[in-house]
């Protein structure tokens, strides 16, 4: 299993209304994507961050197709012109030691196919994760 984390703080400038929108349109990925075994979205506590969502998926080929999934990209676009602090992560029990790198490559490869989900990123005040594209890049 692959469980894939984000954790996320929102500009102060959001509103309810923009907040409860891409809530759920994360809750909405965990339902509609194929792919998802299980989620969480939900407050984030612990750490600096004020909200967090889980996706567990079972192998690198579901991962992809969530990844690409429309539902996806619509909290893309509905939620990342909100957020100001972003880290994505992902926790694996597969003992693959070419896991990291295949994550990688395919969140480059979204990334390269892609130029406005490379630009939101991109444009994110703080952002970690696996293939950051831009100033985030390591």
């Amino acid at each position: 299993m692959i469980y894939h984390c984000n954790r996320l703080t929102l500009r102060p400038d959001a509103s309810p209304e923009q907040v409860e929108e891409a809530l759920e349109s994360l809750r909405n990925q965990g339902r509609v994507i194929p792919s998802v075994k299980s989620f969480v979205v939900g407050r984030d506590f612990g750490g600096d961050y004020e909200w967090g969502a889980v996706f567990a998926l079972e192998d690198l080929e579901g991962y992809w197709e969530y990844l690409i999934h429309p539902a996806h990209r619509n909290t893309d676009r509905v939620g990342l012109p909100l957020v100001d602090k972003f880290v994505s992560f992902d926790v694996t029990d597969d003992p693959d030691p070419e896991m990291a790198a295949k994550i990688a490559e395919l969140h480059q490869r979204r990334y390269d196919n892609d130029a406005e989900l490379t630009k939101l990123v991109s444009d994110l005040g703080e952002y970690s994760g696996s293939a950051a594209p831009g100033k985030h890049g390591g």
